[in-house]
């Protein structure tokens, strides 16, 4: 699964996931554009999910450590961090063979880049007590190559969703497909957090162009709705200091909340 990147692309009027190659997606030209320094838009989501997991996990307390996915985990590691001090396991669900083998690179020391978003998570406990987040991740991750339409349900309890379901298609009901997919992947009560480009109208990665369907809050609310029971908080992020990451999307959405409990 991919997320975002560069410039909007020009394809078809209308582009399923199903019909796009993933495996042409250049990971390391991703990660470049995207992640080789925080933006501070990046940061605001790290601060937002992170809280979100604390503040889940104080009020409703594991008997012991749960079983995250990270859905569409690309080329981004800052998802799968997020839920290392939650996790006995974490599955990062991706659909490109490219991702998959970048994942693999990364898992078992990942580059020096991603220390900016982990010194963001490390500010609160119990992020602070992880003393080796390389080692942590090493030790519970397990990238799985899969497409989000077959994922089984009520698997995990914890999860996360990056920049995915509205950047794979341009079909709308794809999209409110992949976030039905994704919300039903999660045991009850399980603690979400997903991030979705606004009004994006699509993207090249590496010079390939990659399909998106444009959604505002209310198609995210929507999508998520049915399966968070009400318990759900979304926060807009606009495009810091005029310096978008790429053209062709007006923001970034942040949704949080909990998967009902029957």
């Amino acid at each position: 699964m991919v997320l975002r990147t560069f410039d909007p692309g020009r394809g078809k009027s209308q582009e399923l996931n199903g019909e796009t190659d993933w495996n042409v997606f250049d990971s390391d030209a991703y990660v470049e554009h995207n992640y080789r320094h925080l933006r501070s838009d990046d940061e605001q989501i790290i601060r937002i999910v992170r809280d979100h997991f604390r503040d889940h996990f104080r009020l409703h307390p594991a008997a012991g450590p749960v079983p995250g996915i990270d859905v569409g985990s690309g080329a981004n590691l800052y998802p799968a961090l997020t839920l290392l001090p939650w996790c006995s396991e974490v599955t990062l669900f991706e659909r490109a063979e490219t991702n998959v083998q970048w994942l693999e690179r990364q898992i078992p020391g990942y580059e020096a880049n991603w220390d900016a978003f982990w010194d963001v998570l490390r500010e609160v406990e119990p992020y602070t007590g992880i003393e080796d987040p390389r080692a942590r991740l090493r030790l519970v991750a397990r990238p799985k190559q899969g497409n989000l339409f077959d994922l089984p349900e009520r698997r995990w309890g914890v999860g996360t969703m990056f920049f995915v379901a509205e950047s794979m298609t341009t079909s709308h009901d794809e999209f409110r497909e992949g976030v039905r997919r994704f919300a039903e992947c999660l045991l009850p009560g399980a603690p979400f957090a997903a991030a979705f480009m606004e009004g994006s109208t699509g993207y090249t990665v590496g010079g390939e162009a990659f399909p998106a369907c444009s959604v505002e809050e209310e198609q995210v609310r929507e999508g998520l709705a049915p399966f968070s029971g009400g318990e759900i908080r979304i926060t807009r992020i606009g495009i810091p200091g005029n310096r978008p990451l790429r053209k062709g999307y007006k923001g970034m959405i942040v949704a949080c909340g909990r998967r009902r409990s029957t």
